[in-house]
């Protein structure tokens, strides 16, 4: 990917860049929709990435050419214009962003390519928002920490895109390890690094299915856990999100709640608790019980939370039946888009023949797997 980022942008701009940059992917283990709700989740920085090659120019505009849609976007930044609804709404967000924070955004020419499958859950547009924010910042040479990168990339997709996504994204994009899980805690924003197991693969595999109505009812899930933290607020001082909110006080104050917003606070308040003892259960080499908290977490996103689609419980469920999978669940917003499974790395090839054929015997289409590893977050990549 680095030599054809490269030679993309000097076939285009007719010279050589003065920086490569490379932003992860992600796949979350657990943590289903918690970030939101200032929970916890354990995403891992995975091998497909968004690639930046770019130059500084003396203009006050980004000419940025998206390799693979064959498009081009040209903007000022003086000021960032307005939102178009299309994939460079996501640098034009950056720019604004950073411009926010009372920070220089050089004008630049750049090429962009991506090996992370656009809509599949695997968070490119954070990718691509995190390739962006490092790349202004070494052009600039302001200091933003991993995590104030982060942050300054969630407002662009928050307050200019207008996704109302959590925090997850953009910090393991910036902040992953390779080799290690990132447990966060969403409130507070303090990560801890947990190792991944030997001789355990991280398979992702990809419906094909694209997120139907993921925005709008992504907006609905967000707004049926305010309202239950609204509700259980009343009753439990010092409650200001649902991570706040322990199984037994949800249990015994559900009849306050609509039965569909008391079973969305359940799916948070159990899936908080998953993360937090597979963090510990990775601490302790029991890949098992990390695999059994994942299938738990897929049961509870299908039927309380309900953002599971004939898809993903397919895949998910072809991948339990192999004796070589430890746990799998589906990742992302849902209503579409990926699995991710542990599984023993020297059963992958089985895995994926048994989970392909599952799929293929339903649909009639084979889905995308892909065997990842884990990577290193956002970095300037050496080039000659």
């Amino acid at each position: 990917m680095q030599n054809k980022v490269t030679s993309a942008f000097q076939a285009h701009f007719q010279r050589p860049p003065e920086v490569v940059v490379r932003a992860p992917g992600r796949v979350n283990l657990l943590g289903g929709h918690t970030d939101y709700n200032a929970g916890y989740v354990l995403p891992v920085a995975v091998d497909r990435a968004a690639w930046v090659a770019a130059a500084p120019i003396g203009a006050r505009e980004a000419r940025v050419h998206a390799l693979d849609l064959e498009d081009k976007a040209v903007f000022s930044l003086t000021p960032v214009p307005r939102a178009e609804g299309n994939w460079a709404d996501y640098v034009r967000g950056v720019a604004w962003a950073l411009q926010e924070r009372g920070l220089e955004t050089a004008g630049l020419e750049a090429v962009l390519t991506s090996s992370i499958p656009v809509g599949a859950g695997l968070s490119s547009s954070a990718a691509i928002e995190v390739a962006f924010a490092h790349t202004w910042q070494r052009f600039a040479g302001f200091e933003l920490t991993r995590r104030e990168l982060a942050l300054t990339c969630q407002r662009a997709e928050n307050d200019y895109v207008g996704v109302n996504c959590g925090i997850l994204d953009q910090m393991a994009s910036s902040c992953g390890v390779e080799g290690r899980a990132l447990l966060l805690d969403c409130r507070t924003l303090e990560t801890n690094l947990v190792p991944l197991p030997a001789g355990v693969a991280i398979v992702v595999a990809d419906t094909g299915a694209r997120r139907r109505l993921a925005s709008s009812e992504y907006n609905v899930r967000r707004a049926q856990c305010e309202r239950a933290v609204k509700i259980l607020s009343e009753r439990l001082p010092g409650v200001r999100a649902l991570r706040d909110v322990s199984a037994g006080d949800l249990e015994r104050l559900k009849g306050h709640l609509p039965e569909v917003v008391y079973r969305r606070a359940r799916h948070i308040v159990s899936d908080n608790a998953r993360v937090l003892r597979a963090a510990e259960a990775l601490r302790e080499g029991d890949v098992a019980t990390v695999g059994a908290l994942m299938k738990a977490c897929h049961v509870s996103l299908r039927d309380d939370y309900e953002v599971s689609a004939p898809e993903l419980d397919v895949l998910a469920e072809a991948a339990w039946e192999m004796e070589s999978c430890y746990g799998a669940r589906l990742t992302g917003a849902g209503f579409g888009g990926c699995i991710v499974a542990l599984v023993a790395a020297d059963g992958a090839p089985d895995f994926e023949v048994h989970v392909s054929a599952a799929y293929e015997a339903v649909f009639d289409r084979q889905p995308d797997i892909y065997i990842c590893r884990s990577t290193t977050g956002v970095r300037a990549i050496p080039h000659a």
